[in-house]
């Protein structure tokens, strides 16, 4: 089995996510996602990855993992870069699980579990306008989650009051009006619902502790990224006067980033973002580093439908986890638009995914939309910092004066093979 084509595959409606399609000699076309600056990404993949993989054979993960990887992290890889692998490693690993007729979760291991439990970020989409919900009746949207078999809820009560002060600063009075809302949920539900919390990386670490303080009270699952995961001994300070365990960090990229913050314990409960940090390869080995220092993991997701079914497999497979992330306004909302199926849960439980490899497709009604853009490279090169090879040639065209690349100048390393209907 070899690699023949590589896609990515971007709608102007959900403008932060990317599709990724692998093609192969045999017919197989494995799909990944990523999100965010999809442009940026796609121009990753085509400038760099895409060539590279033409010819390979997807079933060398590791070896193409290492391969891209090197090839970035020269020049700062935590951004574009490691997204863009992301969504390759992902779509390598559809294809591999097609290829032998199985799920994902059976090539990592085999499952621990057929079911995760699922806790809920309040989003909204369409017809699901949970955030405006929980502002309007908060004790309402909790017991409506209920209702629904949800029994954990992630939230975000300080985010309107961090601008004010650049989150270098909050006064009591402000922080007992946005924990309002919070205490009429616990006087009237009690502990029949889990909360927690998510700061979203805009507090310094002062107010930070005085906020996680005075929601101690209130018995919080977790509190995540009150302060943003750059710092290991700011989150060790927070964590010694917080009472809820600190959750870190989805803003992490690779094993690498998240060494220290587990192995100095300043991570308590382990947030990777599959389609950010490393793809399924990655995700797969921070898990099992985290497992080492017996600490849970609750993989990331607030993003697009591939990426709830990547980490089906790795919750299914990782004996760690905790518990799922997801936004019920997606994937009820719009996910069965762009996939089929859709991911299945239940009574508060996201279920292992069957069929081979990821366990779901692009559906193709996806690439007749008419805000669609895709882009595919079918010409192999091989990439090294000072420019492309191309295939028998032993020197880079960029060193190489005698022979420059077909349309290039000198000193400039070409352009790979980039298509766009």
């Amino acid at each position: 089995m070899k690699i023949t084509k590589v896609e990515t595959i971007r709608v102007d409606e959900f403008f932060h996510v990317l599709w990724v399609r692998i093609h192969t000699d045999n017919g197989l076309i494995g799909l990944g996602e990523t999100w965010y600056l999809p442009r940026a990404v796609s121009s990753v993949i085509h400038e760099m990855y895409a060539p590279m993989l033409i010819g390979k054979d997807p079933m060398d993960r590791e070896a193409l993992w290492s391969a891209m990887f090197g090839n970035v992290e020269g020049f700062g890889y935590a951004g574009a870069e490691l997204r863009a692998l992301s969504a390759v490693d992902t779509a390598l690993w559809d294809l591999a699980g097609q290829a032998v007729k199985r799920p994902i979760y059976d090539m990592l291991g085999g499952r621990c579990r057929d079911r995760v439990k699922i806790y809920n970020t309040v989003g909204s989409y369409g017809e699901i306008q949970d955030n405006e919900f929980e502002q309007r009746d908060p004790v309402g949207f909790l017991q409506n989650l209920l209702d629904d078999g949800i029994t954990i809820v992630k939230a975000y009560y300080m985010g309107p009051y961090a601008a004010a002060s650049g989150g270098n600063f909050i006064s009591r009075k402000d922080i007992r009006e946005a924990l309002a809302p919070l205490a009429k949920q616990r006087k009237a539900l009690g502990d029949q619902i889990e909360i927690a919390h998510d700061g979203g990386g805009q507090w310094q670490l002062a107010p930070a502790m005085t906020i996680t303080q005075a929601m101690d009270e209130y018995d919080i699952l977790w509190q995540e990224e009150m302060i943003r995961p750059i710092n290991v001994e700011t989150h060790l300070k927070l964590a010694e006067v917080t009472k809820a365990p600190i959750c870190a960090a989805e803003r992490l990229i690779t094993k690498w980033h998240f060494r220290e913050f587990i192995e100095r314990g300043a991570a308590e409960i382990v947030m990777p973002d599959l389609i950010w940090t490393g793809g399924i390869t990655e995700t797969k080995k921070i898990a099992a580093l985290a497992e080492t220092y017996q600490t849970p993991v609750a993989p990331h997701d607030w993003t697009g439908p591939v990426n709830v079914f990547a980490c089906a497999h790795i919750s299914m497979s990782c004996p760690n986890v905790m518990v799922q992330e997801t936004n019920r306004a997606y994937y009820r909302g719009w996910y069965d638009r762009f996939v089929e199926p859709n991911i299945t849960i239940k009574d508060g439980f996201l279920f292992a995914p069957e069929g081979p490899g990821l366990g779901t497709r692009l559906k193709k009604s996806v690439l007749d939309r008419s805000d669609v853009h895709v882009e595919t490279t079918t010409e192999a090169r091989e990439w090294n910092w000072p420019g492309f090879i191309d295939p028998g040639q032993k020197t880079p065209h960029w060193y190489s004066p005698e022979v420059p690349a077909k349309g290039a100048k000198r000193g400039v390393p070409p352009a790979p093979a980039r298509k766009s209907p």
